[in-house]
């Protein structure tokens, strides 16, 4: 089964500090990199990794930055014919920056991103006879992914939304033609507008998610692992305790890994177990998708889990 992943694609220029700054105040870092990211890119990558078929459909400039993310798309086994090169436009970029805890913010400047629009929609339409799972994002312009999500309806593929970066005022349209969302608890709140901070929040988040349309519900929750919310009923995804490293691309591996045990066949029920199995090895690592988990490692913990209580 193959899986499409439509949305953005980023250089990631990270710093390491000591505690994140607060407004106005500068802190000096400890360490710089810079990696391959991108919310859809980073799905892409973790789908990938877990041994599933994935194709990409975005856009990059046409420049070094552009040429590298490709590569590297490349080399982890991603489908990139569905990736365009902008003459026009520079590669889109993050600025994150991360603390000793793990904790981030992120900046970015979408660049060719921002470009998505018929191109890449007429190369995911190209993609969509093969696939039965979707994932979109909003990293790219809302109207090409609402004719995204319609023509993977029309093609009857199962459609994963995940709600970031939020954007006021999604079209109803977009939630009723969704088979799943997943915010984390920062997402949720803009969302509903009020505090999700915990599961008993979460499930009232859910219930206001199921009345927008929206039959599956799964917030991720951070260290409090995650919320899943249907229509009949609500089960929660215990956490996994690791030693957080860095926790960006964490909710991206959650979305692949989840993505990745449905294209396995497994039920919504397992595939979330997956999601929290990929989501807990990546914050053990640096950067997107160099801590995205690799398929041996990712079992051998999955094994040792049992994570659905209600």
């Amino acid at each position: 089964m193959t899986v499409v992943v439509f949305g953005s694609i980023n250089l990631d220029i990270v710093v390491e500090v000591s505690r994140l700054p607060v407004k106005g105040e500068t802190v000096v870092g400890n360490r710089f990199f810079s990696a391959a990211g991108g919310k859809a890119a980073n799905q892409a990558v973790a789908i990938a990794k877990l041994g599933i078929s994935v194709s990409l459909v975005g856009q990059v400039g046409e420049d070094s930055f552009g040429e590298t993310l490709i590569k590297s798309l490349q080399t982890a086994g991603v489908d990139t014919s569905g990736i365009t090169v902008n003459p026009g436009s520079y590669s889109g970029i993050a600025s994150i920056v991360v603390d000793e805890r793990g904790d981030n913010t992120i900046a970015c400047a979408a660049g060719a991103n921002n470009l998505v629009r018929e191109k890449e929609l007429e190369q995911f339409k190209i993609l969509l006879p093969q696939a039965e799972i979707v994932l979109l994002e909003l990293g790219i312009p809302i109207a090409t992914v609402l004719n995204a999500a319609r023509a993977a309806r029309a093609n009857d593929c199962f459609i994963i939304l995940d709600p970031a970066p939020v954007v006021p005022n999604l079209p109803e349209e977009l939630y009723s033609l969704i088979d799943l969302i997943t915010p984390n608890e920062i997402e949720a709140s803009q969302i509903v507008g009020f505090t999700v901070d915990g599961v008993t929040t979460a499930r009232q988040a859910a219930s206001f998610l199921h009345q927008m349309g929206i039959q599956n519900v799964v917030i991720t929750l951070g260290a409090q692992g995650a919320l899943y919310s249907n229509s009949t009923e609500s089960l929660w995804v215990k956490p996994i305790p690791v030693s957080v490293v860095d926790s960006v691309a964490a909710g991206d591996a959650f979305n692949g890994a989840l993505a990745a045990g449905l294209a396995s066949g497994k039920s919504l029920k397992e595939a979330l177990q997956w999601g929290a199995v990929g989501g807990a090895l990546a914050v053990t690592k640096n950067g997107a998708q160099s801590s995205l988990p690799i398929k041996d490692s990712f079992h051998k913990l999955l094994k040792k889990q049992m994570l659905l209580e209600k």
